[in-house]
């Protein structure tokens, strides 16, 4: 997650830096031994693989159960490679070279997770254009039946029959809904979606939302339009995205103005966005503040390093165990009512 598209002349040429190697790796920063390479090379860990065992020493640690990662991607094939294919070209919704660590097959990244002790994940999709939601919706249902340790998927997009497909999913068990304000080019605003948010509001399913202006802006992106829709739906249950980067302080705002607003760490604090967009130190404090309200999220397997390195990150903030505990596992647990 970036802020805005790089200059060629600026533009940062890996996503991890280190002159260590043995650093990196114990920072979590070099690619997975075994796993994808961060060149996009394929590679084959196995059950227990270092990076397995680095991660569950990390929730052991803290006496966890294991992880609850919120923001997690899973779509149908054709759709996940064409999302491949843009990173790989450098798309203008991303400017800059952005290898794909878990470049695996579907079964071999539900593997992984549960190798990594992620307890529950979702299976964030969302579309680009009309037409493509209610179809997405399916997939992830059946995805879903086949993955139990899945929190059921859904997303929207503003087009008339919009309200009824959001409704049949909730009835069919969604657990939480995907909205990609940047990709989508939609206003949350939109008068076809005001009764989507009141319906999601009322049967309590989070949203996540992408609404922040990384890693391009886009005409609806940054808190303006998410504030016009909670100032009519305040009890709506919304997940900023990526902490909304990189207008993190005016996320952070929002969510000290309305209770049911909450955050989710995907990309932010590490190596690859620091560099880009970095979380403004000021601010720290205010994460501890909102910690009960901090959920872990990680853009697996759609990241340009382990994700351990995102771990890492939170942990880094040193903002205590007791902080880690709530955002990796607690504050998600208690959300989705999941142990």
């Amino acid at each position: 997650m970036s802020d805005h598209p790089e200059t060629e002349a600026n533009r940062p040429t890996a996503p991890c830096c280190s002159p260590d190697t043995a650093e990196a790796a114990r920072e979590g920063t070099a690619a997975p031994t075994g796993s994808p390479a961060q060149d996009g090379s394929e590679g084959s860990e196995g059950p227990e693989g270092p990076e397995a065992v680095a991660v569950r020493a990390f929730w052991t640690r803290l006496g966890l159960p294991g992880l609850i990662d919120v923001h997690t991607h899973f779509m149908p094939e054709r759709v996940l490679e064409k999302v491949w294919a843009y990173f790989d070209s450098a798309g203008p919704l991303t400017g800059m070279a952005w290898p794909i660590t878990y470049r695996e097959e579907e079964g071999r990244r539900v593997a992984l997770l549960r190798e990594f002790g992620v307890r529950s994940f979702t299976s964030m999709l969302y579309p680009h254009k009309p037409g493509m939601a209610e179809w997405l919706n399916g997939w992830a249902a059946d995805f879903a039946a086949r993955t139990p340790d899945c929190l059921r998927t859904a997303t929207l997009f503003p087009e008339e029959g919009v309200e009824r497909y959001v409704r049949a999913a909730v009835e069919g068990g969604a657990r939480v809904f995907k909205s990609h304000v940047q990709v989508g080019a939609y206003d949350p605003g939109d008068a076809l979606l005001d009764p989507v948010w009141g319906l999601l509001a009322e049967a309590r399913v989070p949203v996540v939302m992408h609404c922040g202006s990384g890693p391009a802006p886009g005409k609806h992106t940054g808190p303006g339009p998410v504030g016009s829709i909670l100032a009519r739906h305040p009890r709506l249950p919304l997940i900023v995205a990526h902490m909304g980067m990189p207008e993190y302080t005016d996320f952070l705002d929002l969510a000290e103005r309305h209770e049911e607003v909450r955050l989710d760490t995907t990309m932010a604090f590490t190596d690859f966005s620091e560099r880009l967009s970095p979380f403004p130190a000021a601010e720290r404090a205010r994460l501890a503040d909102l910690g009960g309200r901090v959920l872990l999220g990680t853009d697996f397997p759609n990241i340009p390093y382990p994700y351990l390195h995102q771990l890492r990150a939170l942990e880094r903030l040193d903002l205590g165990d007791d902080w880690l505990r709530a955002v990796c596992h607690g504050n998600a647990a208690a959300l989705f009512s999941v142990p």
